[in-house]
């Protein structure tokens, strides 16, 4: 058996998009990842550790605990050994609420966590995991209760993705970017609809079988 591990936020979360509603695990795209890598003959596990309002490295000034750098080593530790860990972070770094909101700070942000990743203390003769790392899509025009927070954002968020893959490559991280499969909420502008879900599950099962191959 083979563990995956995917530290993200809301939108793998799987918020339904202007409600507090959670997807179930086989609509979420970590189960669909799950469920398809299992067709194909895999032993895996997709192990998800996904915060409503997760940053990169920024605290929130309204929520404690957001910050994503907090106890990653430790989660990292607790789940290993891993066979691949899938970072998909950023949206929230183009909040209004903090002045390092722009994309190559949220590309720093990731790049700052993959730092400790590979620094977490995990026990002797365990691997490193390999690290891939998914740009969310780009944040269109902010709609419902989130859009105070998230005004402007569709501006801010603009190259986030090849801030990413800049970083991504410059790491040796995998690199995908979910934008080229599907756009953002149709609702809120900001999460992921249920058929969203499932283009990302299954456009990442190449992406995480290639990996893990290696």
């Amino acid at each position: 058996m083979r563990h995956i591990l995917v530290y993200s936020d809301s939108l793998t979360w799987g918020i339904v998009p202007n409600t507090r509603e959670r997807l179930p695990f086989e609509k979420r795209w970590p189960g669909i990842l799950e469920n398809r890598l299992r067709e194909t003959g895999r032993e895996v596990r997709v192990i998800e550790d996904c915060l409503n309002g997760r940053r990169t490295v920024w605290d929130d000034p309204f929520k404690p605990g957001r910050n994503g750098m907090a106890g990653l080593g430790q989660r990292i530790e607790v789940h290993s050994p891993l066979s691949l860990v899938i970072l998909m972070l950023g949206t929230n770094d183009f909040q209004f609420s903090h002045p390092y909101n722009n994309a190559w700070s949220a590309a720093q942000g990731i790049a700052a966590l993959v730092a400790e990743i590979r620094r977490a203390p995990i026990e002797p003769g365990m691997p490193v995991p390999p690290i891939l790392i998914v740009c969310p899509p780009p944040i269109q025009a902010p709609r419902g209760p989130l859009a105070p927070k998230f005004s402007g954002a569709e501006q801010r968020c603009q190259g986030f993705a090849d801030a990413l893959s800049e970083v991504s490559a410059n790491l040796g991280c995998a690199f995908f970017d979910a934008g080229t499969v599907t756009p953002a909420s149709r609702v809120d502008g900001i999460h992921l609809d249920a058929d969203q879900h499932l283009l990302l599950g299954e456009a990442l099962v190449e992406v995480a079988a290639r990996v893990l191959t290696n």
